[in-house]
């Protein structure tokens, strides 16, 4: 086992992004039928994948020539001459709905027209229905008279239409044998909606990273259960999950309620055929019972301390599974919650959301005036928890301490204090990173 007694946080940043770089190689993919009925029924199943292939349209979008506006389909020559003191009169047809069939207009007439639905042959233009006059459908037709000619209902019109105005044509959007989307594109609701509006049925996607997650600790137990003295509820299955979550993981929990080495390993056995990474959270410390020191350590897993407060003990390497033959990395953090969750965030969020191709891989920074004084351990980058006050500045929540998750429930940006400064004064400016989009 190789022991490094300290270290910045940008060295282990960067040994970190080596370490889960080639998971970006090793994706594979996986197929998705799509359908409004099978999104529907599960849609954290399509949400922020990202396509491992081009996907060619099979069909034009739109399917045919359809309207744009709730209107009259028309031949915009019959309107030509149309002014409001000599309105173009034409003779009503039957109205044409949203899926409907219709017939080839002639000249002289005017078809009603719902949005979406197909224009009738002939028509090349539609005229909303504000601009007609009356300026609403008939509907009932007008009694019949001795005059052949007007035993339909007339519409008047008091200018043209531009041809094709308010015509959206057939493949106007998407021919078929384009390119719908490539290969790398995160699937939104406008992807999705494309590819179902096309009629592709199946999608190819990649498969999302699985993440072995093990909160481990002799103390922690189950929420809901009853608690003896010295234990209490594991809250970082729930906190590392939502996170691994949040960053286009699988997350495959299994805490170690024990500080056997043995029961560990036996868990990293079980579960690692199905898992691309394994991340641990507690015992890595320099106690006298550390679980994950005690069992990853002579597999080959690093531990190391990083000057940042809080967050120092770490852990990092590859494994090779005993009896499983199977190679994974690892990612130890320490075991209060509160570090463990900035671990993360510090860490492996960034890279984990840019091997899911997701938008915006790292925190969004600002630089603010800090609305009161702050003392900071000069010789490590301290963390702390924040909001920012309707003025612009950052009011810290809570203290240093790594239990308060309360704290940080309740804080909007996180507040870096780098290494090398000791004390800044109200007024200011530090870095924030938003946690709260």
């Amino acid at each position: 086992m190789t022991q490094v007694t300290s270290r910045s946080v940008e060295q282990h940043r960067q040994a970190i992004e080596a370490l889960l770089a080639p998971l970006a190689t090793s994706r594979v993919r996986e197929s998705l039928a799509v359908s409004a009925s099978r999104i529907a029924a599960n849609p954290d199943s399509y949400r922020g994948r990202t396509l491992a292939g081009d996907i060619i349209s099979p069909t034009d979008l739109p399917p045919f020539d359809n309207s744009q506006m709730d209107g009259y389909a028309v031949r915009a020559a019959d309107l030509a001459n149309a002014t409001p003191d000599a309105p173009a009169r034409l003779a009503v047809d039957d109205q044409i709905n949203a899926g409907d069939t219709a017939a080839a207009l002639s000249a002289g007439r005017a078809a009603p027209i719902m949005t979406g639905a197909a224009l009738p042959g002939g028509a090349d233009a539609v005229v909303p229905i504000e601009r007609a006059l009356p300026n609403a459908f008939f509907s009932t037709p007008l009694p019949g008279t001795d005059n052949p000619e007007m035993a339909a209902p007339i519409v008047s019109f008091t200018a043209g239409p531009a041809p094709e105005e308010f015509v959206r044509r057939r493949g106007s959007d998407v021919q078929s044998g384009d390119t719908l989307l490539i290969a790398g594109t995160l699937l939104g609701p406008a992807q999705l909606g494309v590819i179902a509006g096309t009629g592709v049925t199946s999608i190819d996607v990649l498969r999302r990273l699985r993440v072995l997650l093990i909160s481990t600790g002799h103390e922690i137990r189950e929420s809901g259960t009853p608690l003896a003295p010295g234990q209490i509820y594991d809250s970082n299955s729930v906190v590392l999950s939502q996170a691994l979550i949040d960053a286009g993981c699988t997350v495959i929990a299994w805490p170690c309620r024990s500080d056997d080495a043995a029961e560990l390993l036996h868990i990293i056995e079980k579960a690692a055929p199905t898992a691309d990474l394994v991340i641990t959270v507690g015992g890595v410390s320099a106690g006298a019972r550390e679980v994950v020191r005690d069992a990853l350590g002579p597999l080959g897993v690093h531990f190391v301390s990083v000057a940042m407060q809080p967050g120092g003990p770490q852990g990092y390497g590859r494994i090779e599974v005993p009896r499983g033959g199977v190679d994974l990395p690892v990612v130890t953090f320490p075991g209060n919650p509160v570090s463990a969750l900035v671990s993360f965030e510090m860490f492996v969020r960034p890279v984990l959301r840019r091997l899911a191709g997701l938008a915006r891989p790292d925190r969004q920074t600002l630089r603010l005036p800090l609305a009161e004084a702050v003392d900071s351990p000069v010789a490590k980058h301290q963390v702390r928890r924040g909001t920012v006050d309707s003025d612009g500045r950052v009011r810290l929540v809570g203290g240093s301490s790594s239990h308060l998750l309360h704290s940080y429930a309740a804080s909007s940006v996180l507040v870096h204090l780098p290494a090398g400064v000791d004390h800044l004064d109200a007024a200011d400016s530090v870095d924030v990173w938003r946690i709260d989009d």
